[in-house]
């Protein structure tokens, strides 16, 4: 049975995004100071923290099973700057949650594939090593049975998981977005329509904007992302700013703020509740911030 590792606790309130996809350019000068840094691991060739993994300071690739988890596609680096990219630096784009701090999980390979086995083993790493929310912007048909036991796992331990409804304009089904415990995120346009290529469908629980996205990309350079691999960052990162403003929620009641106070679209496929507003999401929270937690 899995068991998460208590060693990784943290002890003060710094929010970690876990950007599951084709790894990060964790040297983008706007993303590198937002980069998790295992702080228990020691770069000497062997597993000084005892979590399985070797030198593992900045995240793990498992396509290449080494501690290196560069992007060498550009997915990763471009939903981890909508999420989390470095906030009053001069530079390039902000994220949507600036109190967020990015781990970098490779589960994509440099062709944009993904297997069952290393999504699992992703996902199941991310936890174990104190990740507070997942953002997976990949999904596809059923047949991800390892890494629904893994989402499992990681929604008994309190971890907010949010995934893509896919791009293929239909109902159909899509995974990971449709297993239980995951937050579903389709895509709306810069008019609040349905972005043309959403899935749609009653599984569906939330929209955010994901035509023409600005961000980050590899080689610390900046452009574009249209789709609903877009639209997952921009809820996780609120995810973000609504833990930032109380971390003694669960992970139904974030859910429920996220969702429950959001803007209409104009569509006539269902695709969520709304349109998310992170306004209007931490105005919904009446519980004070622990102050006491955060890092000044």
């Amino acid at each position: 049975m899995l068991q998460r590792l208590g060693r990784f606790k943290k002890e003060v309130l710094i929010l970690y995004i876990a950007i599951c996809d084709s790894g990060v350019d964790y040297t983008h000068p706007d993303l590198a100071d937002n980069i998790w840094n295992n702080t228990d691991e020691t770069v000497n060739g062997v597993d000084s923290d005892g979590n399985g993994f070797i030198d593992d300071i900045r995240g793990w690739d498992f396509i290449n099973n080494d501690n290196d988890p560069m992007d060498d596609l550009w997915h990763g680096t471009r939903c981890a700057g909508i999420a989390c990219a470095v906030t009053n630096n001069k530079l390039g784009v902000a994220g949507v949650c600036w109190n967020c701090k990015i781990m970098p999980v490779k589960m994509i390979d440099s062709e944009g594939w993904e297997t069952d086995e290393a999504a699992a083993n992703g996902i199941i790493y991310a936890v174990n090593n104190g990740a507070d929310i997942i953002s997976m912007s990949w999904g596809g048909l059923p047949s991800y049975p390892l890494t629904e036991d893994a989402l499992n796992y990681a929604a008994s331990n309190g971890v907010i998981l949010i995934a893509a409804a896919g791009n293929g304009n239909s109902n159909a089904d899509f995974y990971p977005a449709g297993f239980d415990n995951v937050i579903s995120v389709a895509a709306t346009d810069n008019e609040d329509k349905k972005f043309r290529q959403s899935n749609w469908g009653d599984w569906i629980d939330i929209a955010a904007p994901g035509d023409e996205i600005y961000t980050t990309t590899i080689n610390g350079d900046y452009d574009f992302l249209s789709a609903t691999s877009a639209a997952i960052p921009i809820v996780a990162g609120v995810a973000g700013l609504i833990l930032s403003r109380s971390n003694r929620l669960s992970t139904s009641e974030v859910k429920s703020i996220i969702c429950e106070n959001v803007d209409p679209y104009d569509s006539e496929y269902y695709i969520g509740k709304g349109r998310v507003n992170a306004y209007k999401a931490l105005s919904a929270i009446n519980t004070p911030p622990d102050t006491s937690l955060y890092i000044w």
